[in-house]
């Protein structure tokens, strides 16, 4: 997730308005570098309630920037967030648990505290709770005509 934060940072870098009150002159940058990385690690470790990643960032970081500029800047951070999410949906569940999110069930028991079991391969709950998992199966009169005929 490292080399998608610097990619967002080094398109971005060269437009950030820089506070003349600081005396280093890059108070700003850190600060939109800053964004850039705690955004792709929550992308990383929190998928599933980081329901606009894009926006999050832009909100952020767009005070940093001119008005000329909050086109591109919101392109930039949506292109590579769109990458980012997609190398992540290709990875395997092992990878996943690499960086830092552990497959856990998403059910809770009957005391209110989180399911400690592993869940089945590619699913949000353990065996023990599969039966909450949401599956939205088309009947045949909501299926396209070509899915019918191909069926």
């Amino acid at each position: 997730m490292y080399k998608f934060s610097r990619s967002i940072y080094r398109e971005l870098a060269a437009g950030v308005i820089e506070d003349p009150a600081d005396p280093t002159g890059c108070a700003n940058k850190q600060r939109v570098l800053d964004a850039c990385e705690g955004a792709m690690r929550r992308l990383a470790e929190d998928r599933r309630y980081f329901a606009r990643p894009t926006r999050t960032l832009f909100t952020e970081v767009r005070t940093h920037f001119s008005m000329n500029d909050q086109l591109r800047v919101y392109k930039v951070i949506e292109a590579y967030m769109n990458l980012a999410t997609d190398y992540l949906d290709n990875l395997p569940p092992e990878e996943l648990c690499r960086l830092g999110h552990k497959a856990e069930c998403q059910a809770h028991t009957r005391k209110g505290t989180p399911c400690q079991r592993e869940p089945l391969q590619g699913r949000d709950y353990c065996p023990s709770h599969k039966h909450l998992e949401e599956t939205f199966e088309l009947s045949e009169e909501e299926l396209p005509a070509e899915e019918l005929v191909a069926g």
